[in-house]
């Protein structure tokens, strides 16, 4: 499973000219479901965008999760689906996506992130899975860190 994560002052996903999610300040998620991806990969994942330490505290140090700064009532995480982080892009010039899950498991996985967060008791919003969304976001910072769940493909 690969995340990118932005820290955010605000962000919200539109579709069809509607706003389906939005969170003031928190974190913005785009999901990608590899097709090797299993429910470790999204326990992994969970724990880790919940505990994620990149807020900072009264001293400036970046030492608060989301979970932390949550509980005021618009903060929070949105977590938008995006197969195309699953891209290959190795050979030619047209992406393939052939690494991605296929789309009802993926969903499947990307509502069982959803869900873990929320229980750890931090807000949730989302986009639409396979929807065209409209993504707008005010960067904090910018922090934007990029999360794998397969430990081959993490950095130390």
């Amino acid at each position: 499973m690969l995340c990118v994560v932005q820290r955010v002052s605000s962000a919200s996903v539109v579709v069809d000219g509607v706003c389906t999610g939005e969170v003031g300040r928190g974190l913005l998620v785009l999901v990608g479901v590899h097709q090797t991806d299993t429910d470790a990969d999204a326990a992994w994942m969970i724990q880790r965008l919940v505990n994620l330490r990149i807020f900072a505290d009264e001293a400036g140090k970046m030492n608060l999760s989301v979970q932390q700064i949550a509980p005021a009532a618009e903060n929070g995480v949105l977590l938008v689906p995006n197969f195309t982080l699953c891209a290959q892009t190795g050979k030619g010039n047209r992406p393939s996506f052939t690494e991605a899950m296929e789309p009802a498991r993926a969903e499947a996985m990307f509502r069982a992130v959803c869900g873990g967060i929320a229980s750890a008791g931090v807000r949730v919003a989302t986009g639409i899975f396979g929807a065209d969304m409209k993504v707008s976001l005010v960067n904090d910072g910018p922090v934007t860190i990029l999360l794998d769940s397969v430990p081959a493909r993490r950095s130390a």
